[in-house]
C-alpha cells in the first residue's frame, strides 16, 4: 500500500496549544483526490533544525515512506527552518514546487513571496514543503501535485492514480 507522512511542523501545535489544522486539511485533499489505497499518517513535531531533520530522515531511511508533505515552517521568523533541515537531508532539490506554489499563491496573497517552500527526493522518498495555512494548501496542492505521481514514478517509490474529475495527473504516453 502507498504510504504518505503528513508532518506538520509547529510548536505551538506540537504543545498542545492550538489545533493542528495543517495536517488534516491535507489529509482530506489527498482522500478526495488519490484513488489508489494509501495509508495516510499525520505528525505534530516543533520547529526546529534538528527536530525536522531527525523526523524527515526516519520518515525516508527507517519507514520508507513514499511521500512526505510537510506543512508549516517555512516562513521567515527565525523558528521557521523547514527549508534549512530539507536542505540537510535531501539528495536532489527540486525547486519547481516551491517557485510554483509562491508563484500561485500570489494571485491570493502578496506576502507568498514570504514563504520558503521547496521539495526534494531522499532514496525513494518524495518530499513537498507546503504552507501551514489550509486554504494555502489547498491551493498549492492543486497547482503541483499533477507531476507528483509521476514523479513517485521517476524515484522508484510507490505508484498513486489520481481521480480525474478531481485533479488530472499528467504521465507522459508510452
Amino acid at each position: 500500500m502507498f504510504r504518505a507522512v503528513v508532518l506538520t511542523i509547529s510548536d505551538r501545535a506540537s504543545r498542545g496549544e492550538y489545533t493542528d489544522l495543517g495536517g488534516p486539511a491535507v489529509e482530506a485533499w489527498l482522500k478526495k483526490t488519490v484513488t489508489t489505497p494509501i495509508g495516510i499518517e499525520i505528525k505534530v513535531i516543533p520547529d526546529g533544525m534538528e527536530s525536522v531533520r531527525d523526523a524527515l530522515i526516519d520518515l525516508c531511511d527507517r519507514e520508507c515512506v513514499d511521500l512526505v508533505l510537510t506543512t508549516g515552517g517555512t516562513g521567515p521568523s527565525p523558528r521557521d527552518l523547514t527549508p534549512e533541515a530539507m536542505k540537510a537531508v535531501m539528495e536532489k532539490e527540486l525547486p519547481g514546487f516551491g517557485e510554483l506554489m509562491r508563484q500561485i499563491s500570489l494571485n491570493y496573497v502578496p506576502t507568498a513571496i514570504l514563504s520558503r517552500q521547496t521539495a526534494g527526493v531522499r532514496g525513494r522518498t518524495l518530499i513537498v514543503n507546503l504552507p501551514g495555512s489550509p486554504n494555502s494548501i489547498e491551493v498549492c496542492l492543486n497547482a503541483v501535485f499533477p507531476a507528483i505521481p509521476y514523479g513517485l514514478d521517476l524515484i522508484g517509490a510507490g505508484y498513486i492514480e489520481t481521480d480525474p474529475d478531481v485533479l488530472k495527473a499528467y504521465r507522459p504516453k508510452k
